[in-house]
């Protein structure tokens, strides 16, 4: 793999691991199935690119972005809790709902950013090379988001977060509303998932209403991946995790493509890699049963011989 590619990929990865921390806040924390996430990547993504175009500072339309995304987990998050509605029927409708919406915002399919001021031309006009440029915005977008959330899950909230996801009969015994903490969840998820679709968008150039399609099935790549291969011991370990394992995801995917895979199976191609992380624990476990059985059998015949 040529450096250039392997530059591109993990300048890729680090900016599609804030959306991959989105999906594990929802996936892992609340233990919540949400769609809304194939609808709110658009989101952020037309609204910085629509806003950037109207003349305003990039850095401002991508915390708009942010704040858009954090409304679409609200809405999701009273379909759920007030409504009544499933989890996963809710994101359902606020994923359909929103790609309107995102036809709304833009104005047609597609808004092309080109020539325009990006927080990716603002560092590359230091002088950096465009790859060089995305990295640092991933690498302090990233910090900065792991460190915040880092902070958040260690106060009340984020414990009454994690507590909801892993046991929400006893923590509302304590006398939580476990409905606010997932709507709470939610919000804060899709806000991030938002806001790595208004960054994303700077960095490919353009917003596109079809761009959310498969990003959930990324998103739980990045996290099992991550999961995995790094572990997930505690919060801070597990949230860089994430990031690695988003970083490894665009490495293969690179690699792949390098050796001639067609770009349209890039989808098959990742819902089979989703397929073999999901079922690698239970892989882990059969060979380490395997193993056990062996070394119980050992110790038997060695007893019997005795």
């Amino acid at each position: 793999m040529k450096l250039s590619v392997f530059m591109g990929a993990v300048s890729q990865g680090l900016l599609w691991s804030i959306l991959a921390i989105g999906v594990y806040i929802t996936y892992k924390i609340l233990d919540y199935a949400d769609l809304t996430t194939e609808g709110s990547y658009p989101l952020g993504a037309a609204v910085a690119a629509r806003f950037i175009l109207g003349g305003m500072d990039p850095f401002f339309a991508t915390i708009l972005s942010m704040l858009t995304g954090m409304l679409a987990g609200l809405v999701t998050g009273i379909l759920n809790t007030k409504l009544k509605i499933p989890s996963l029927l809710s994101g359902i409708l606020s994923m359909t709902g929103l790609y309107s919406i995102n036809l709304r915002v833009m104005g047609k399919a597609n808004l092309p950013l080109l020539r325009q001021d990006t927080i990716i031309t603002r560092v590359t006009s230091l002088g950096f090379e465009t790859d060089t440029a995305v990295i640092i915005v991933g690498v302090v977008s990233v910090l900065a988001v792991i460190l915040i959330l880092w902070w958040f899950f260690g106060t009340e909230k984020g414990f009454a977060i994690r507590a909801t996801g892993d046991n929400s009969n006893m923590i509302r015994a304590l006398g939580v509303n476990t409905n606010s903490m997932v709507i709470l969840g939610l919000v804060i998820s899709n806000g991030l998932i938002a806001l790595s679709g208004g960054i994303m968008a700077q960095y490919n150039g353009y917003a596109d209403v079809g761009m959310g399609t498969g990003t959930i099935v990324i998103g739980l790549a990045s996290v099992i991946i991550g999961e995995v291969l790094f572990g997930n011991t505690s919060i801070l370990r597990s949230l860089f995790a994430v990031v690695l394992g988003s970083i490894l995801y665009r490495i293969i995917i690179a690699f792949v493509l390098s050796k001639g895979l067609v770009p349209n199976d890039l989808k098959l191609l990742s819902s089979i890699l989703l397929a073999v992380c999901l079922s690698l624990p239970l892989v882990k476990e059969k060979l380490s049963n395997f193993v056990d059985s062996i070394h119980k059998n050992k110790s038997r015949e060695g007893e019997a011989s005795a």
